[in-house]
């Protein structure tokens, strides 16, 4: 559990449920609430796992990584193979028993995520493709209950709330990656702050916050103009700005505060209201 960083499941997985819940108008049975918690966790953890297991050598040179399970020998690459193995079966099996489209579109998130680790070697943008990531979990909620995707049509709406999500993330993994600054330089790594500083670095995740607020505001009010969604969305935009004020006053050692804490809260926030404004 500590390995794959199951707490983090806790700002990840309500978004998945947000999807289906948007799309079932509150109405989902019990069997596919859990087959999407199986098929999300499923592949978030072989995500994780792949993301330890590909950065194996990096964060073994890294002093803030290398007492990760992998480097620290606390868990073997035979094992950590195993984990991967087990966990995208448990993905693509939930998949198939969802519907038929949830399981032909399973293999795009996967591929993804196998993507993912290898794109700070090359790009910047990999914050992006962390967030693309995390944005097929709304969208794959919505497709576990319609069986459907349509763009063109109210399907829309999931795919805006998609697009937030990836600048959501990219905003706080910018900030998280500040961490190793000096360390991404010194190993020829892209991260925004390697790029373009640290004071710009802050600017772009700020930037990239408000990108997430607007689009996210504008499609669940579109979808749900109630009075409980619009008292969560001012929560979230004084989560977001908490997360970045407490940077600036506490410093860089504040970044697992932000980092975890208060966009799981945001994430919880986000849910919960929506869940509220549909049922009520």
């Amino acid at each position: 559990m500590d390995f794959i960083k199951i707490e983090h499941t806790l700002f990840a997985l309500p978004f998945a449920y947000l999807g289906a819940f948007l799309a079932s108008k509150g109405s989902i049975d019990l069997n596919k609430i859990i087959l999407i918690a199986t098929a999300f966790t499923g592949l978030r953890t072989a995500a994780m796992t792949l993301n330890r297991i590909i950065d194996r050598e990096i964060d073994a040179l890294n002093p803030r990584t290398s007492q990760r399970h992998i480097p620290a020998g606390l868990i073997s690459l035979r094992e950590a193979y195993s984990i991967t193995f087990i966990s995208l079966l448990i993905y693509f099996i939930s998949a198939y028993l969802i519907n038929e489209l949830a399981f032909l579109l399973s293999p795009v998130p996967a591929i993804t995520a196998y993507i993912y680790p290898y794109l700070k070697r090359y790009t910047c943008l990999s914050h992006y493709v962390l967030g693309l990531n995390l944005a097929f979990a709304p969208m794959g909620g919505w497709i576990a209950i319609t069986n459907s995707f349509n763009i063109f049509g109210e399907d829309f709406i999931v795919l805006i709330i998609g697009i937030a999500v990836i600048f959501w993330v990219a905003g706080f993994d910018i900030i998280y990656a500040l961490q190793d600054h000096n360390f991404d330089i010194k190993m020829g790594l892209h991260s925004i702050g390697a790029h373009f500083g640290l004071k710009n670095a802050k600017i772009l995740s700020a930037l990239n916050h408000a990108i997430f607020f607007i689009l996210f505001l504008f499609s669940i009010i579109n979808y749900l103009n109630g009075f409980i969604i619009k008292i969560g969305m001012i929560l979230v935009a004084l989560l977001l700005i908490y997360q970045h004020a407490i940077i600036e006053i506490r410093g860089y050692e504040s970044i697992q505060i932000a980092f975890f804490y208060s966009n799981a809260l945001i994430s919880l926030v986000i849910f919960t209201s929506t869940l509220l404004e549909i049922f009520l």
